[in-house]
């Protein structure tokens, strides 16, 4: 018998190493990563361009204590007067925003790849989307005034058709996200669609669209401020009717109760978020915390919840069906009648004329006639061009600004990436104040700062995108799979090399979406800002409302809608390459 030697160790392996296949890297991948490297190319230019520097606006505080020298001491309302304006702007913003929450679930489901019944019922889905929110709601509050005269109903309807868009956005990416498993199961034993949805679907997405609805809430009540410019009723028309009158002490004195008031209104949202979704999210939904006390994502609290039920729980059938009172399960009770209370609430606040919506449907015809068809009126097709690639200067330039500090900040928020806990409050604390604060009053004050143009613009944006997107950052770092963290510790990996190997490598995917839905947001945001003096097509914008040249409104937004679809077209591809 022949003996055949076995090959050394070494060479063997090495032999299979130098044998074993390259990764190829498909050109479409190759192509995709040129397109944001060529994005971000475009955004330094237009940054260089527009004559941005950090040194030239810290040089240009002057201005503001100049200014506010001037102005004197901040005034405000009367306290009930104060108290009631509240209660109307939060009132229509939560109305509006549950209007679009519940239009949203069907165009989700139609817009989604994996539930939607065919591509063209996709496409319709998701041009619904991409319609809705490239109209900026300045202008559906500028309709819907027309149509209902003063008051909260044109607010309402703004901001809810407006929030269609982006909920919906967000509600199907979270569907197509979803485990496969149990809706295929359901389908297999013969349950319908409605099945699979309520009982495949709707479990897995319900934590990602609470964080979504309650996420919008909060935009909304910060986009509420322009909306009184167009003589929606609340803290955002009285605070255009101080500006207007040049009483800059009134009218700053309610900028800052709506900061505080956004600030309030996010710290609730994320104190409802963590409650009712804990620390583990992204695997339980909060119906089975609610359903199952004892099912919550920390350990300490399945814990206590095991001790404290009862021992009958098992000792039969008729036992084990009736639940018992946990603590948890009577704050949830208590939240769920509170959360309905404060709804009817806002409904009874808003003081809406119902009989509105049913003769409103006479005066459509009378109002598309002055909105269509499109024209550019007196201005030049290339002034209208030109001003509307300012504002995409403005918004690229904007986001590109933004992406550092909202990663930094973002990962220092997150709760699996911050060394401790008085880092991450401390990082939270400052997503939350940066995020506070509208864009429009943070653009009024750099206006004062730095004088009218795109730099004003490009600042508010950047700003207030750090506290959006490095939200969006810390809770996609937190909702990572936490396996290949746990075991790059586990062989002794220090922090920093678990976030580089095993964090963004596994957000990489979510940032890519999050950038492209920030770029989305600035050109929208770009639009509104040029109304008070940011630059780009917002001017012309403003100046076509207050004109009545509604005609001249509608080629701006078509001209916001095209830009808008090509954005999206591209969040789309690059989500696919990266998937």
């Amino acid at each position: 018998m022949t003996v055949v030697a076995a090959p050394r160790r070494e060479g063997y392996v090495g032999g299979l190493l130098s044998r074993a296949p390259k990764r190829r890297v498909s050109p479409e991948r190759i192509a995709a990563a040129l397109t944001l490297i060529v994005l971000v190319v475009l955004g330094i230019a237009s940054l260089v361009q527009s004559g941005f520097s950090l040194a030239g606006v810290f040089q240009s505080w002057g201005n503001a204590q100049r200014f506010m020298t001037r102005v004197g001491a901040l005034t405000f309302p009367a306290p009930l007067d104060l108290l009631w304006l509240i209660a109307l702007t939060v009132g229509l913003v939560l109305v509006g925003t549950l209007v679009a929450a519940a239009l949203s679930v069907p165009i989700a489901y139609l817009a989604a790849a994996n539930t939607t019944p065919g591509p063209v019922w996709r496409g319709i889905a998701r041009f619904i989307g991409v319609l809705t929110r490239s109209i900026p709601d300045v202008v559906l509050a500028m309709a819907f005034v027309l149509m209902f005269s003063l008051g909260t109903l044109p607010g309402i309807l703004a901001i809810g058709i407006h929030s269609i868009g982006m909920i919906s956005k967000m509600f199907a990416d979270a569907i197509e996200q979803i485990d496969e498993g149990p809706r295929l199961a359901i389908r297999a034993a013969g349950g319908t669609k409605l099945q699979q949805f309520t009982a495949g679907v709707l479990p897995q997405v319900l934590p990602s669209w609470v964080a979504t609805v309650l996420h919008r809430n909060d935009i909304n009540l910060r986009g509420s401020v322009v909306l009184g410019y167009v003589g929606v009723a609340g803290l955002g028309l009285e605070m255009s009717y101080a500006f207007k009158a040049l009483n800059y002490g009134r009218g700053l004195g309610i900028a800052l109760v709506i900061f505080v008031l956004c600030v309030v209104m996010e710290i609730v949202s994320s104190a409802v978020r963590g409650a009712m979704l804990g620390e583990t999210a992204q695997t339980r939904s909060w119906i089975d915390r609610i359903l199952h006390p004892r099912l919550r994502g920390r350990a300490e609290s399945g814990a206590a919840a095991a001790r404290t039920a009862p021992a009958a729980w098992a000792a039969s059938p008729a036992a084990a069906v009736r639940r018992p009172w946990t603590r948890e399960r009577r704050r949830n009770t208590i939240a769920g009648w509170v959360a309905v209370a404060i709804v009817i609430g806002s409904l009874i606040v808003c003081q809406i004329q119902w009989s509105d919506l049913i003769t409103v449907w006479a005066k459509i015809p009378e109002m598309a006639a002055k909105f269509w068809p499109p024209d550019f009126g007196n201005y030049d097709a290339s002034v209208m061009l030109g001003a509307m690639r300012d504002t995409i200067a403005i918004a690229l330039a904007a986001t590109v600004l933004t992406l550092l500090p909202s990663l930094l900040l973002g990962s220092f928020a997150a709760r699996n990436v911050a060394p401790n806990g008085t880092v991450r409050g401390i990082a939270r604390f400052l997503l939350v104040g940066i995020r506070g604060i509208p864009e429009l009053i943070l653009a009024i004050v750099l206006i004062v700062v730095t004088g009218l143009g795109a730099t004003a613009g490009i600042v508010a944006l950047a700003i207030g995108g750090i506290g959006l997107l490095g939200k969006l950052v810390a809770d996609s770092f937190e909702e990572v799979d936490r396996g290949p963290e746990r075991a790059l510790r586990a062989v002794g990996a220090t922090r920093v090399q678990t976030y580089a190997s095993a964090t963004v490598p596994q957000g990489t995917r979510a940032l890519i979406g999050h950038s492209f839905y920030m770029l989305d947001t600035n050109i929208r945001a770009a639009t509104i800002l040029g109304i008070v003096g940011g630059g780009g097509v917002g001017y012309y914008l403003l100046n076509a409302g207050q004109g009545s040249r509604y005609e001249v409104v509608t080629a701006i937004v078509l001209m916001i809608l095209a830009t808008v679809l090509v954005v999206e077209g591209l969040a789309m591809w690059m989500r696919r390459v990266f998937r």
